[in-house]
C-alpha cells in the first residue's frame, strides 16, 4: 500500500550506478525548493515513468538535512484493496519523536487517531466519543490529521506516485491543503498518464489565498543533459556522439539512461564510448531487467486489443500508422486502441500519424516477452502488410521475412535492399544485410557465392567494422564457395586487412595467395598484383614493388576503358608518386575523363585515382598538385558516396594543412577524424602524425610521444612506411627537446635502417635533417656524414622536391659542423629558400631559427617568435623568446606591456593551459624555456586570479571562465591508444638548464 521514510532522512533510491550529481535539473529544483520554503504549499511534480520525480524531491529534501523542518515521505502502491488515508498514515505513524516534544499542546480531537496510528496511541489524547455515522467520522480524523499536522511544526509532506493514492487520501489531502496549516508544505508526485481522473487529488484543486501553488513538469534529458549522466555515471567523458545515440535510444529518460548505461558497462568492463561502438553495443545489449519489469507491468494491465496493438507496434520496430498496427495486431477498430495506448504513455506520435514506443529499449522489452510463434506470426503478418506499400520498405521487408521464417523472400529483399543501398551510398546498411545472409548456414552454396561478393564490394567502398572482415574471413574457407570466388574472396579479403591496425603483413599474405590462385581471373589478378606494387604498403625492397609495378603496368594497354582499368591505374599512379617517379605527371593522360568513368562505372575508381595521387605527391613536396587532385578526389568521392575515399582524402587534406600552417581548428579536427576511422590504419596513423607534431609545436611532449606511438613506427612491418618514417623524425625532434641525445641517435640509427632496408629515399624528408641533428649533437659526425651521403644517391634519379630540400639542409649542418662558415650561410640560404617556396612556413622557421641561433640574430629571432605564435606553436614561440634573452635584449612581448589586473596574461594563458594538463613546475619550465621560480610566481598568480584553491582545481576553473586548454578531457581519445601512458620513447633527461633551439 505505502512506504514511508524517516522524517528528516528522505533519499534518493540510488542503484549501484546512478549518478552522485544531480544532472539537469537545476531550474526545477530551485523552484521545488522555493515552493517548499514558502509555506504554507503544494507543490505538484508531474512526469513519466523514470524521468527523475523522485531523484528531484530527494535532492530537495537532502537540502532540509539539519534544519528545524520534520520531513516524511509516503509512497502510494497501486492495490486493489487500499486501506483508507492509508499514504498519509504511514507518513504519521513516523513522527513519535517529534509528538513527544509537543505533547502537552495536543487538543482532544487527536485522539480519534488513536485506533488509525496505534504506534503514536500513549502519545495522543483519549479517544473522544464515536459519532454517528461514517461522514461524522471521517471529518473528524480529517480535522485531527490538519491538526496533528499543525502542532508537529514546520513539516513537509511527500507523497510519491499519487496516481495510486486511494480516494479517501486524495479527499483528506484536498481537506487539509484547503485550509493548510502555516508551516506545512505538501509535495505530490505523479504520472499523469496513470491517473484514475484529470488531476492528482481527484479533481482540480486551487490552493486557497496565502498558500504557495507550483506545478512542475520534468521532460526527459537533452542531449547534454544525457551526456552530462553518463559521465557522473562512468566517472569520465564521453564524445558528444556517444551521448546523443544513448539520448535517441533512451528518450532522454534518466531512469532508462542509467539502466542501460550500467548494462554496457557490465558487458565491456571499461567501455568504449565512441558513436560507432555505442550503436552496435546497443543493438545487442540485453533490456536492463527493471525495464522489462517494468513494461511487463504495463502490459499486463492493458485490454487484450490494445495489449494486441502494442505488441504490433513492437514487433514493426518503427513508428506506424494506426492501420497498419491494427491490421498487424488482426483487431478491429485500431484508432481506439491506439487512442487508449497514447492515454496511457505506452505509446507516443513519434511523427505524425505514426506511432511507435517512446524509446527503443521499451520496445524491445515488449518484443522480447513475446512467445516465439505468436511473434512469428505477427512478423508474418507484418511482411505481407509491408509488401502492399508502394515503393516496398525492402529493408524491413528482409527483416519481417527472415525472422517469419520465409528464406527466400528473406533473401530477394537484402540483396535489392544492399543494392538500393549501395546506390544511395549507404554501404553501412548494405553491409549489415549482406553480412547476416552470408552467415546463415541454411543459404545455399549458389546465393553464398554471389551475395560473398558483394559484401567484399560493399566493405571496400565502405567504412566497415572489424565485424565484416571477420565474417570475410571465416567465408574464406566455407566449404559452399567454388574455387574461383574462393580466390577473389582472398583478394578482397587482403585489401581489407590492409586497411586495418596491425594486420599489414597478414593483409600481404593473403593477396599473394589471391594471386597465386587467380589464373583464370587476369583482371583480378592484376589487382592484386598493383596492390602489391605500392610502395608503401610494407617494408620489402623498393625493387620488389618494382617489379609488381612494371608487370602491372605492361598489361595496362590491353584493357579497355572502364572500372578494372581505372583501378588498376589508382594503385599504379599511386605508387609512381609517392615513389618519387619522374614519370609519374606523364602518366596522367591514361586516366578517364569524369563523364567516361560515369559512363563505365568507374566513377568511384577514379575517386581513388585522384585521392591517391594526393596523398602521393604530399608525401614527396608537390603541395600544389596535392592540393588540386585532393580537391576532384572530394568531389568525385562525393558523388560516388565512397565514404573509405572521402575519409584517406581528409587525412591527407589535415596533413598538408599542417604543412601550409593552416593549424587553426587543426588538433580537434585530426582528432574527430581518428575517432570516427578509428579502425583504419592507412587514416588514423596519418593522422596521428599530425597530432604528434602539433602537440610537440605546443610543448605538449607526452602527447606528442603518445601520437607518434600510435602511428606504428615501432613496427613497420605493420605500417606505412612513409608514416613510420616520419614519426620517426618527429620522435627525434622529441628527444632532441628533452636534451637526450642517446635515445634521439637510436632513433635516427631506426630511421635510417628503415630507409635502407626499403631503398627508397624520397621518403627522408621528414627524417633527414633530424637524424643528423642528433648525429651532430652525439659527438657522431661521421655518421651524419654517411647518412648524408647516402641520401644524396639515394635522390639521383627521383623527383621528391621536400627529400631535396632536407639534403640541403643536412649539408648546411655539416658544414657549420666543420667550420665552414661562408659555406653553411650559403647551404642555409638554399634550404630556407627552398622550404619556402615549397609552402612549408613552420619547417623554414625551425631551420631559419637555427641559422639565426647560430649568428645571434636578435631581429630575425623577434621575427620568428612571432611566425611561431601566429601558429600556435607555443613551444617555439618560448625557445626563441629564451634565445633573444640570451643576447642580452629585450624579450618580445605579444601584447606590449600593459598590466592585465585580474585578467591571465598570455603568458599566464600558457602556465594555466599546462597546470590543467597535469604538468608540473618542472615540466613547464622546460616547455616553456624558463626558470624554476618564474614557474612558480606564474602558477600563484593563476591560482590567485582563477579563484583555485589548488592545482587540482585549475581545469574547472578554466572551464568555468570559458577558457579552453589543450587536452580538455570533454573531447576524449576513443582511438584506443592511451595518451597518459609515458613508455618509450625514453623520457627526458633530470639536466636542470634550458635546451638550445635544437637540443
Amino acid at each position: 500500500m505505502t512506504r514511508a521514510t524517516q522524517p528528516g532522512r528522505l533519499s534518493a533510491t540510488r542503484r549501484r550506478m546512478s549518478s552522485p550529481v544531480l544532472v539537469g535539473r537545476a531550474r526545477e529544483l530551485g523552484s521545488l525548493a522555493a515552493a517548499v520554503a514558502a509555506a504554507p504549499s503544494v507543490v505538484f511534480v508531474e512526469g513519466e515513468a523514470g524521468v527523475g520525480k523522485t531523484r528531484l524531491v530527494a535532492e530537495m529534501a537532502a537540502g532540509l538535512r539539519g534544519g528545524s523542518r520534520w520531513t516524511a515521505v509516503g509512497y502510494c502502491q497501486p492495490l486493489r484493496d487500499p486501506f483508507p488515508y492509508g499514504v498519509v498514515l504511514e507518513c504519521l505513524r513516523l513522527c513519535a519523536d517529534r509528538l513527544e516534544r509537543v505533547r502537552g499542546r495536543l487538543g482532544p480531537v487527536l485522539g480519534t487517531l488513536r485506533r488509525y496510528l496505534p504506534e503514536l496511541a500513549h502519545l495522543l489524547p483519549p479517544a473522544p466519543p464515536g459519532p454517528r455515522d461514517a461522514a461524522a467520522e471521517r471529518h473528524q480524523v480529517f480535522r485531527a490529521v490538519r491538526d496533528l499536522l499543525a502542532v508537529l511544526g514546520p513539516a513537509v509532506l511527500v507523497i510519491e506516485d499519487a496516481h495510486w493514492a486511494d480516494e479517501g487520501s486524495r479527499q483528506l489531502l484536498r481537506f487539509v491543503m484547503s485550509d493548510p496549516p502555516p508551516g506545512l508544505s505538501l509535495v505530490l508526485t505523479y504520472r499523469r498518464e496513470d491517473l484514475p481522473g484529470d488531476a492528482p487529488l481527484g479533481r482540480t484543486f486551487r490552493p486557497p489565498p496565502g498558500t504557495t501553488g507550483t506545478h512542475l513538469s520534468l521532460a526527459p534529458l537533452d542531449s547534454a543533459g544525457v551526456r552530462g549522466l553518463v559521465e557522473g555515471i562512468l566517472g569520465r567523458p564521453v564524445a558528444a556522439g556517444f551521448a546523443e545515440t544513448v539520448r535517441e535510444r533512451t528518450a532522454g529518460i534518466p531512469f532508462v539512461v542509467e539502466e542501460i548505461t550500467c548494462a554496457l558497462r557490465t558487458r565491456e568492463g571499461r567501455l568504449r564510448t565512441d558513436e560507432a561502438t555505442a550503436r552496435r553495443l546497443l543493438d545487442i545489449v540485453r533490456v536492463p531487467v527493471l525495464l522489462r519489469e517494468a513494461m511487463a507491468e504495463r502490459m499486463h494491465a492493458l485490454p487484450a486489443d490494445t495489449r494486441a496493438v502494442a505488441e504490433a507496434s513492437a514487433v514493426l520496430g518503427v513508428p506506424a500508422t494506426a492501420e497498419l498496427l491494427g491490421a498487424v495486431a488482426g483487431v478491429d477498430r485500431a484508432r481506439e486502441q491506439v487512442a487508449a495506448l497514447l492515454e496511457r504513455a505506452v505509446l507516443v506520435e513519434a511523427v505524425e500519424n505514426a506511432y511507435g514506443f517512446r524509446h527503443a529499449l521499451g520496445q524491445r522489452a515488449v518484443y522480447d516477452a513475446l512467445p516465439g510463434p505468436h511473434r512469428q506470426e505477427l512478423h508474418l503478418r507484418a511482411a505481407r502488410e509491408l509488401a502492399r506499400l508502394t515503393p516496398r520498405p525492402l529493408v524491413r521487408l528482409a527483416s519481417h521475412s527472415r525472422r517469419a521464417g520465409l528464406t527466400e523472400d528473406w533473401l530477394r529483399y537484402s540483396e535489392q535492399a544492399a543494392d538500393a543501398a549501395v546506390r544511395a551510398g549507404d554501404t553501412s546498411t548494405a553491409m549489415e544485410l549482406l553480412r547476416a545472409a552470408v552467415a546463415d548456414p541454411a543459404v545455399g552454396a549458389g546465393d553464398v557465392n554471389r551475395l560473398a561478393l558483394k559484401l567484399c564490394g560493399c566493405a571496400l567502398i565502405g567504412l566497415h567494422h572489424w565485424e565484416v572482415t571477420d565474417r570475410i574471413e571465416r567465408l574464406s574457407c566455407d566449404p559452399r564457395l567454388t574455387d574461383e570466388v574462393r580466390a577473389e574472396l582472398h583478394l578482397w579479403l587482403g585489401l581489407l586487412l590492409i586497411r586495418e591496425a596491425g594486420a599489414m603483413d597478414r593483409g600481404r599474405a593473403e593477396i599473394e595467395l589471391a594471386v597465386e590462385a587467380l589464373h583464370s581471373r587476369p583482371e583480378r589478378r592484376l589487382r592484386g598484383m598493383s596492390v602489391l606494387a605500392v610502395p608503401c604498403m610494407a617494408t620489402v625492397p623498393f625493387t620488389t614493388d618494382l617489379m609488381w609495378l612494371e608487370r602491372v603496368e605492361a598489361s595496362l594497354d590491353t584493357l579497355p576503358q572502364g572500372s578494372p582499368r581505372t583501378a588498376l591505374l589508382a594503385n599504379t599512379l599511386c605508387a609512381r608518386t609517392i615513389s618519387g617517379s619522374p614519370q609519374a605527371a606523364d602518366r596522367l593522360g591514361l586516366l578517364p575523363s569524369v563523364s567516361e568513368a560515369e559512363a563505365a562505372g568507374a566513377l568511384h575508381d577514379l575517386a581513388r585515382v585522384h585521392a591517391n595521387l594526393a596523398d602521393g605527391w604530399a608525401w614527396t613536396g608537390h603541395y600544389e598538385r596535392a592540393r588540386e587532385f585532393l580537391r576532384s578526389g572530394l568531389s568525385l568521392a562525393g558523388q560516388a558516396g565512397a565514404s573509405y575515399i572521402t575519409g584517406t582524402a581528409e587525412a591527407t587534406r589535415v596533413r598538408l594543412d599542417w604543412y601550409s600552417g593552416a593549424w587553426d581548428g587543426l588538433a580537434e579536427r585530426a582528432d574527430r577524424l581518428a575517432r570516427s576511422y578509428a579502425h583504419l590504419l592507412p587514416l588514423t596513423c596519418e593522422l596521428r602524425l599530425v597530432q604528434g607534431w602539433l602537440a610537440t609545436a605546443r610543448g605538449d611532449w607526452d602527447r606528442a610521444e603518445a601520437a607518434f606511438r600510435d602511428t606504428r613506427m615501432d613496427q613497420p612491418e605493420s605500417a606505412i612506411a612513409p608514416v613510420a618514417v616520419a614519426a620517426t623524425g618527429g620522435t627525434i625532434t622529441l628527444l632532441l627537446h628533452r636534451n637526450d641525445t642517446g635515445a634521439a641517435c637510436a632513433y635516427a640509427d631506426r630511421g635510417a635502417a628503415l630507409l635502407r632496408r626499403k631503398g627508397l629515399w624520397v621518403w627522408a624528408g621528414e627524417l633527414a635533417c633530424e637524424a643528423v641533428e642528433a648525429y651532430l649533437a652525439a659527438g657522431r659526425r661521421d655518421d651524419a656524414q654517411a647518412f648524408s651521403d647516402e641520401l644524396a644517391a639515394g635522390l639521383v634519379g627521383f623527383d621528391a622536391p621536400l627529400a631535396d630540400a632536407a639534403l640541403v639542409a643536412c649539408r648546411a649542418r655539416l658544414a657549420d659542423a666543420d667550420g665552414d662558415t661562408t659555406g653553411a650561410a650559403r647551404l642555409s640560404e638554399d634550404a630556407v629558400g627552398r622550404l619556402r617556396a615549397l609552402g612549408l612556413p613552420y619547417r623554414a622557421a625551425r631551420f631559419a631559427e637555427w641559422v639565426a641561433a647560430r649568428a645571434a640574430d636578435v631581429a630575425t629571432l623577434t621575427g620568428l617568435t612571432r611566425t611561431y605564435e601566429k601558429l600556435d606553436a607555443s613551444a617555439d614561440a618560448a625557445r626563441c623568446r629564451h634565445l633573444v634573452r640570451g643576447t642580452g635584449a629585450a624579450t618580445p612581448s605579444r601584447r606590449g606591456r600593459r598590466g592585465y589586473g585580474n585578467e591571465l596574461s598570455p603568458r599566464e594563458r600558457e602556465v594555466a593551459s599546462r597546470l590543467a594538463d597535469g604538468r608540473t613546475n618542472r615540466e613547464i619550465a622546460q616547455t616553456m624555456f624558463l626558470s624554476r621560480r618564474t614557474v612558480e610566481e606564474h602558477v600563484a598568480n593563476v591560482l590567485r586570479k582563477l579563484g583555485a584553491a589548488s592545482r587540482q582545481e585549475v581545469a574547472h576553473r578554466l572551464a568555468h571562465h570559458g577558457l579552453p586548454w589543450r587536452g580538455d578531457p570533454t573531447a576524449p581519445d576513443d582511438h584506443g591508444g592511451s595518451t597518459g601512458t609515458r613508455t618509450a620513447p625514453p623520457r627526458a633527461s633530470t639536466r636542470e638548464e634550458h635546451p638550445g633551439p635544437h637540443g
